[in-house]
């Protein structure tokens, strides 16, 4: 049985989606794209065009859980202030369509894919090429992030089915980050 993990890379003049499928442990991409709202004036309608798209994406493609990025830095406090806003709009529409949603940071994000919490962009989109052997030229960064946002959760999910609530990976989550590792390296932990 296949397992569909919609990815979000949320922002108020573009939103990243893609939907990562995993089938008998295998990955494919069944889509990736953009949501454009350069042509809106107004923020709140931006917000409303995110919350109605993201319904209708969860409708057409059915995920089984949805992973949005969380915004964390910025020079811009209005700017920061749109980008919570456009991540509450796709937050909300995924709860309303009762699925689960997990929480990453760019950096968790980042280190799931590359193994490091500062990798660019542009390291981050050759290693999603090369894991799910596919062309990231044509994507545009939005789509990339929100493909990279979709394998994180795939990464952290445990190959799992999520089981709901909403949950954070922070990239200074020293427990989480530790336990994941001595999880993955047993042969390096040694004994006293």
């Amino acid at each position: 049985m296949a397992t569909k993990i919609l990815g979000i890379d949320p922002g108020s003049r573009a939103t990243g989606f893609a939907i990562l499928v995993e089938k008998n442990s295998r990955l494919s991409v069944e889509c990736c794209d953009v949501l454009r709202m350069d042509q809106m004036e107004e923020h709140t309608e931006r917000l409303q065009y995110i919350f109605e798209e993201i319904t209708k994406i969860i409708k057409q493609f059915k995920p089984d859980m949805c992973a949005v990025e969380t915004p964390v830095y910025g020079v811009d406090p209005l700017a920061m202030l749109k980008l919570g806003r456009a991540q509450a709009a796709a937050i909300l529409a995924i709860t309303n369509q009762k699925l689960p949603v997990a929480e990453y940071y760019p950096k968790a994000v980042k280190k799931a894919i590359t193994g490091n919490g500062n990798a660019s962009k542009k390291q981050v989109a050759f290693m999603l090429q090369k894991m799910l052997n596919i062309s990231v030229d044509d994507l545009s960064g939005d789509a990339t992030d929100a493909l990279a946002v979709a394998w994180c959760h795939f990464a952290h999910s445990g190959n799992q089915n999520s089981t709901g609530g909403s949950k954070k990976m922070h990239q200074n989550n020293k427990k989480s980050s530790w336990a994941a590792f001595i999880q993955d390296n047993p042969e390096r932990v040694k004994e006293h």
